[in-house]
């Protein structure tokens, strides 16, 4: 049999008056992915993240005197293993949000930014979710990925209108000593990638940095250094969102936090691969700029969330 799956099985009782327990772990092994093969026996394909799920449960359930095994099995055949398959079919769920995305899209028209954005942020969310426990990923999962990408750009194409061009060729390395006590320029209104970005060239490029925000990109100064729209020092290239080109072009990319800043910045900006904080932070973003009188005050809001996201990511890679 080609590409035979190798499984872990959970195999629980639980007596009949501990219903709290029972809804408990029924509840985290839905949320793990779990497939259920009838009441109390759940698979899931065998990887260690799925080992120590099932662990988490057989001890629960014996801390209320109940009893539960652990099995790993391989498929007997071609036939079992597409039975078993089968319970990880996320193709509803998909279905479901490549709808929802739909109508979303068709609305941003006639909807205010906010809530836009904040609705957006909640069909990011469950997507990761569904993404999550995807362990068999196809052709449904790559077009409500698609889906997603085009909300997006509707939602940009209304309210971030000046959305720069990415431009090919390497990414060129920087002399920090030349970029200090600088002017920079963006575009005003900020959005995720121009925010993320005056963060990171305050707290890590120029620290004396001072912004102008432009109502329109042709009007940067000379002076200036012109960051996140077409025709910037620093913007788009290649693959990069401009966080993510500010990294490599002053050899901050070896800092394993502003790494997986830049992933949750990218993910946000362009897509990409789903990054389980994003739809927070786009969720705080919106609020933000809703409220805040101008971009200064944003960036002020704003600056401290990136900083607690990086203190975060600091401490889970040491």
């Amino acid at each position: 049999m080609n590409d035979a799956v190798r499984w872990i099985m959970l195999v629980s009782s639980l007596p009949g008056q501990t219903q709290t327990a029972r809804m408990r772990v029924w509840r985290a092994l839905k949320a793990a992915g779990a497939g259920a093969l009838r009441d109390g026996v759940y698979i899931l394909p065998s990887t260690d993240t799925a080992r120590t799920v099932f662990a988490e449960q057989a001890t629960e359930v014996v801390a209320a005197n109940g009893s539960a095994q652990i099995i790993d099995f391989d498929s007997q055949d071609e036939i079992q293993q597409a039975t078993l398959m089968a319970l990880f079919d996320r193709g509803n769920d998909y279905r479901e949000l490549f709808d929802q995305l739909g109508a979303l899209k068709a609305k941003v028209p006639t909807m205010e930014e906010p809530a836009a954005r904040r609705e957006l942020a909640v069909l990011r969310r469950d997507l990761a979710a569904v993404v999550d426990i995807d362990f068999f990923p196809g052709p449904t999962r790559e077009q409500v990925e698609s889906a997603l990408a085009d909300a997006e750009a509707a939602l940009n194409a209304r309210f971030s209108p000046d959305e720069p061009h990415a431009i090919q060729g390497d990414v060129p390395l920087c002399d920090p000593s030349d970029y200090r006590d600088r002017l920079w320029a963006t575009r005003a209104h900020l959005w995720i990638d121009r925010v993320a970005s005056a963060w990171l060239i305050a707290r890590f490029i120029d620290h004396k940095a001072t912004f102008l925000w432009l109502a329109r990109p042709q009007d940067c100064p000379r002076n200036a250094i012109g960051f996140d729209f077409d025709g910037a020092t620093f913007t788009h290239r290649g693959a990069r969102v401009t966080f993510e080109v500010l990294l490599a072009s002053f050899s901050l990319g070896e800092d394993r936090a502003l790494a997986r800043l830049g992933n949750m910045v990218h993910y946000l900006d362009v897509g990409g691969v789903p990054v389980p904080e994003a739809a927070g932070f786009a969720a705080i973003m919106a609020g933000a700029r809703a409220t805040q009188p101008d971009d200064d005050a944003l960036l002020r809001t704003v600056g401290p969330v990136l900083d607690s996201l990086y203190a975060a990511y600091t401490h889970d890679s040491r």
